[in-house]
């Protein structure tokens, strides 16, 4: 052996080297002001921690009085912030929102929604942590088209798709596993 493996050998075994321990994941939340999440210690269904975890979630319904918080949009913050905590890497973790029906008006601009409902919304910052976040927020062009929503009255970020349905095919063909809540 020569003779620099055997200094650092013996530095070694004499404990003259710092390795820090290994960093944990961050241990979240994603989004802090949303989606409150539960630590669950020894789950008999552990999460694969290193695999990528692709989800898309179908957002039809809103909570029905204006100004509400939508459950729904909520449940992708949960997502993220569960999983994060549970040790994943933001980067194994790709999450999309599928915004149609009655839910299209959530991802209006806080003034083009106080406009119609006559109240401030909830979803506005939340949506937009979301997409901060990495969250793809989709919004139904045919709903939006019903609703008189034009892109210009949407959250900066949300993407048009045609359809719902065709939103929700095109994201499970990209290996997005659909959730429904």
């Amino acid at each position: 052996m020569g003779k620099k493996i055997m200094i650092v050998l013996s530095a070694l075994a004499a404990g003259l080297f710092y390795f820090p321990p290994a960093r944990a994941q961050q241990a979240g939340p994603v989004i802090p002001a949303y989606g409150k999440v539960y630590s669950v210690n020894n789950p008999d269904i552990p999460p694969g921690t290193e695999t990528m975890l692709r989800a898309v979630f179908d957002v039809y319904d809103n909570p029905g009085r204006p100004g509400d918080l939508n459950p729904h949009l909520e449940t992708a913050a949960r997502f993220l912030n569960l999983h994060v905590q549970s040790g994943f890497s933001t980067a194994n973790l790709q999450v999309a929102l599928v915004v149609h029906g009655d839910a299209t008006e959530d991802l209006l601009l806080p003034e083009i929604y106080r406009e119609k409902h006559g109240a401030d919304s909830q979803n506005a910052r939340l949506v937009r942590e979301l997409i901060s976040a990495g969250v793809q927020v989709t919004i139904c062009g045919q709903s939006a088209a019903a609703r008189e929503i034009s892109r210009v009255q949407t959250i900066p970020g949300v993407k048009w798709a045609l359809s719902a349905m065709s939103a929700l095919v095109y994201f499970q063909d990209e290996g997005y596993q659909f959730i429904k809540f």
